[in-house]
């Protein structure tokens, strides 16, 4: 498994492998245990600017190549991951400390979406509309952007690389892709392996390791991407979105989350409570659509925290290569403390500990509080660990009041016996992906994905993703003479 970083801790420009110039080097670390995976020199300025010219040299014979042989390559790299699976699968345990259920779970759902890719290159349907003018024809084109700039997050780095960059490519554009510098490989370089392997031609797919202290906004404001896909943190994307709207750049944000799971007073609480465990604790509850608050009516409060606390107790933290493993390492040290410090915070505000994990180097255990008081902040962003909010209601009424009480809106669910109440409910929550009587953690390849607020800009998949990575051009045809005031 070391060779494979060894030999992927290089930057893919053009169609070649090679070492960035930059004047330090990112250190790959495994979470787990400490171990150096690699060490890449960063790439520079100069190293983007290439990427984005060899993108844009190699485009526009993409986009004029046949959708059927474009679909082709994606077959082929579905087949390339299928045969490699278990190669990914140790890769994703070492970079990023993914269990095995986990590395699974984003397994599964990158292959999805490489399927979905295949089909969208023979999606980019034209149209004919009337018009009022005697003889004229209107031929709408939808046509690729051109280069798309992707920036993928460290949490689920294989798939959230793969679905943008496969569905740009699809469509007939080219990519950059910046990968996060916690998951170099697992986020760039493999997947450049495996299309170039899958027989992409040069140029289309460029990966770029390097960090924000190296080229600053260049990755984002360099002129030849005309979209940039973003996952990652609200900030950040504020920040993005800035920049490209002052230069009439197209955005694609899927930012942070404060997601609530509710368990209404008629829901199946046996059910709910193990919908809400894995909504919290899966990948160490380092996702965006994670349950950070899990919202219980006090007719079933008691019931509720009894059996969650329970089963919070029964997950296994530790060696993610251990199949029995739950909670693995979160991906840093800095994620750890920040961790740790929130729930410090919760304590010190007066919240109720009903299960305390403790902290080992990036091992976090899991923790449950209840009694949060009503003002405290932790009510109202983002905790990217294993901690859940316990937060008891009486009312749908309060309930929704305190599901919208935050400045996000990404996800969420709702349990309860009647499932019109439930749509009734969801159609009340400010977010851009409710669930009814399910956990609140879902991605599909042909449905909408995307947040409301603080949790993004645009949505992926299915037909959003033709809006997101091409445009349409309008060609008018006269076939007989217009007639014109002088």
């Amino acid at each position: 498994m070391s060779s494979c970083f060894t030999d992927l801790a290089m930057q893919y420009i053009d169609g070649e492998w090679r070492p960035g110039t930059g004047s330090w080097d990112i250190i790959d670390f495994n979470p787990y245990d400490g171990e150096k995976l690699a060490s890449i020199t960063i790439a520079t300025i100069d190293e983007v600017d290439q990427a984005y010219r060899a993108a844009a040299g190699a485009q526009r014979a993409w986009a004029d190549t046949n959708p059927y042989a474009r679909r082709d390559i994606f077959d082929r790299a579905l087949r390339l991951v299928e045969e490699r699976e278990q190669e990914i699968t140790e890769a994703i345990t070492a970079e990023l400390g993914g269990t095995r259920l986990k590395a699974g779970f984003e397994l599964h759902l990158a292959k999805e979406f490489l399927r979905e890719a295949a089909q969208l290159t023979l999606r980019s349907e034209g149209r004919l509309l009337p018009s009022p003018v005697e003889g004229k024809e209107n031929r709408l084109y939808r046509v690729p952007v051109g280069v798309v700039g992707v920036i993928s997050p460290f949490n689920f780095p294989f798939l959230l690389s793969i679905k943008p960059v496969a569905a740009a490519l699809a469509l007939g554009n080219a990519v950059v892709l910046k990968p996060h510098q916690d998951t170099p490989v697992v986020g760039g370089t493999l997947i450049a392996k495996i299309f170039e392997d899958a027989g992409l031609p040069a140029g289309l797919l460029n990966v770029v390791l390097t960090d924000i202290a190296e080229i600053g906004d260049a990755f984002i404001e360099h002129p030849v991407p005309k979209v940039i896909s973003f996952t990652g943190s609200d900030k950040v994307g504020r920040h993005i979105a800035t920049v490209c709207a002052a230069q009439l750049k197209r955005t694609v944000l899927e930012l942070g989350g404060n997601s609530a799971l509710v368990v209404l007073d008629d829901a199946d609480v046996d059910y709910a409570v193990d919908a809400a465990v894995f909504s919290r604790y899966v990948d160490q509850g380092q996702v965006c659509m994670a349950a950070n608050r899990v919202l219980v009516d006090r007719s079933v409060a008691e019931e509720f925290t009894e059996k969650f606390v329970a089963k919070v107790r029964t997950l296994k933290t530790g060696d993610p290569s251990d199949p029995q493993t739950v909670i693995g390492p979160v991906i840093n040290s800095l994620q750890a403390h920040a961790i740790s410090a929130a729930v410090d915070q919760a304590v010190a505000e007066g919240a109720t500990v009903l299960v305390r994990g403790g902290t080992t180097d990036n091992l976090v255990e899991p923790s449950v509080l209840t009694d949060v008081p009503a003002d405290s902040s932790l009510l109202h962003k983002e905790i990217f660990g294993p901690v859940a909010l316990l937060v008891p209601f009486d009312g749908e009424d309060e309930a929704i009041r305190i599901v919208n009480d935050t400045p996000y809106g990404l996800s969420g669910a709702v349990h309860t016996a009647d499932v019109e109440r439930g749509v009734t409910f969801a159609k009340r929550v400010d977010t851009g992906m409710f669930h009814v009587n399910d956990g609140t953690i879902h991605d599909e390849p042909l449905v909408p994905f995307g947040g409301e607020k603080h949790s993004g800009i645009g949505r992926l998949n299915g037909e959003t993703t033709l809006d997101a990575f091409t445009t349409l051009k309008w060609i008018s045809v006269q076939h007989g003479r217009s007639t014109f005031p002088f």
